[in-house]
């Protein structure tokens, strides 16, 4: 049964997008329809060896960043700068680049939110921040110098360790604004934003902090580029660009692997309240569970109807937009489109998708998915589906096996609950829903302020 216990607001937001300066010009071109997908050039000069070629990836340019590569081993950083002194030298030192795009997004959400240093650096202050990947950038060259090149383990530096461990981020932003609450990581692949930010709900609901800085991260890497392609059936191909990916559409054929990073500042709703900060959006519920059905990467009907029902259980829970995980790949659209009706209907909200504009960020899909997610209910605004164009008439392949118990309608019934342009109505509550490998589910209800 669900627990009440504090009310949490969401008071402070950040992070890295692809190709945007920050987070606003992030809200124009999301409102406005536009890709922040493009080829891949560094992925593109393997050639034939990689069958996709799009992302939405950021250069360490882009986020005014400069490597300072090391003059003993080939390509690997020894640190970065930070051309717009946003991060100190000291904390540049231990960090790979997720860990300071994590960094900087922490930065503006604790402005945003307005904490002064003595609230940020309290016992009652947590930080929660994880990733799905490895510091890629890190270890590469380091295990190619000593492995393949027989050369001294020194040469790799002081910090490979905390540049590469899973919980880099974390202790990052931690050392960086000096917390003296939890600083932990929940590492639960492309669920993982969502879920660090869920349980940053769950320390303030249940008492144990006040405030916390939470997200998700993904720094761009080859590494998982590759891995993902691997895969043949997973990444998108064959499309441009703009049009690479195609949530729910008949002709999806893969999702498109990118990176970026969202952080959100957590208060306490009457802490927050009586010091009157600007309250983007209060968590209503957050639930989640696993598939139990034993199968790593197929999505499960039942699975994602028990996490409904988990949310459902509080009791307050009526969308009016549905944020969807909406990876493009054909069988995560169809499962998750029709758990959604099975369970909420088939009226009165619409779905959104926004990886059809910037592509799966992995580990920080949930918590840039959230960011979205506050901008809609800002704005009163439900972003696009772009290249949504045409929904299969026909039923899915699972819907015609023996023991299908879901919905039997095609997924083309319910071309009402998603647009390929924006759509401005009144929002009052969105249910953001993300999954990941190994069968875990992830679902939150954000309200506006009332």
């Amino acid at each position: 049964m669900p627990v009440t216990g504090r009310k949490v607001a969401i008071v402070g937001m950040g992070g890295a997008f692809p190709t945007c300066t920050g987070l606003e010009d992030f809200e124009q071109k999301m409102f406005s329809g536009q890709s922040l997908i493009r080829e891949w050039d560094a992925v593109k000069a393997y050639g034939k060896n990689v069958r996709s070629q799009v992302s939405g990836y950021i250069t360490e340019e882009e986020m005014g960043l400069e490597p300072v590569y090391s003059t003993l081993i080939e390509g690997y950083p020894e640190a970065y700068i930070d051309k717009l002194g946003r991060i100190p030298d000291v904390n540049l030192a231990t960090a790979d680049v997720g860990s300071i795009w994590a960094m900087i997004g922490a930065q503006q959400a604790i402005q945003m939110a307005g904490w002064t240093t003595e609230e940020t650096q309290s016992e009652q202050t947590g930080v929660v921040v994880g990733s799905g990947g490895a510091g890629n950038a890190t270890l590469r060259p380091a295990w190619h110098s000593f492995f393949q090149l027989n050369r001294k383990a020194r040469l790799a530096g002081a910090h490979t360790v905390d540049r590469a461990m899973s919980y880099r981020e974390a202790a990052n932003v931690s050392c960086f604004i000096k917390n003296r609450g939890v600083c932990e990581s929940i590492i639960s692949a492309c669920a993982t934003g969502l879920g660090n930010i869920g349980y940053a709900y769950r320390l303030i609901s249940f008492g144990l902090q006040d405030r916390a800085v939470a997200g998700g991260v993904e720094a761009t890497s080859i590494e998982s580029f590759v891995g993902f392609d691997s895969m043949q059936v997973v990444l998108s191909k064959g499309y441009p660009p703009h049009e690479s990916s195609r949530p729910f559409d008949v002709n999806r054929n893969g999702f498109v692997c990118s990176f970026g990073c969202g952080m959100v500042a957590l208060e306490a709703y009457d802490l927050a309240k009586a010091r009157g900060a600007q309250i983007l959006g209060v968590i209503d519920a957050y639930h989640n569970n696993s598939d139990g059905d034993g199968n790593m990467f197929f999505p499960s009907f039942s699975g994602q109807q028990r996490l409904w029902d988990g949310l459902l259980n509080y009791g307050n829970i009526k969308p009016d937009v549905v944020k969807a995980h909406g990876t493009a790949t054909p069988a995560g659209d169809g499962i998750e489109l029709l758990s959604i009706a099975d369970r909420i209907g088939d009226q009165g909200y619409h779905i959104a998708a926004p990886k059809s504009q910037f592509g799966h960020m992995l580990g920080a899909a949930g918590a840039v998915e959230l960011v979205a997610s506050l901008l809609m209910l800002k704005r009163q605004q439900v972003l696009p589906c772009v290249n949504a164009q045409t929904l299969n008439p026909e039923l899915e392949t699972f819907q015609k096996a023996e023991g299908w118990e879901g919905p039997k309608q095609p997924m083309a019934a319910y071309r009402h609950l998603i647009s390929e342009a924006t759509v401005s109505k009144e929002i009052n509550q969105i249910v953001c829903l993300n999954y990941g490998f190994g069968g875990t589910n992830s679902a939150m209800a954000l309200s506006r302020d009332v």
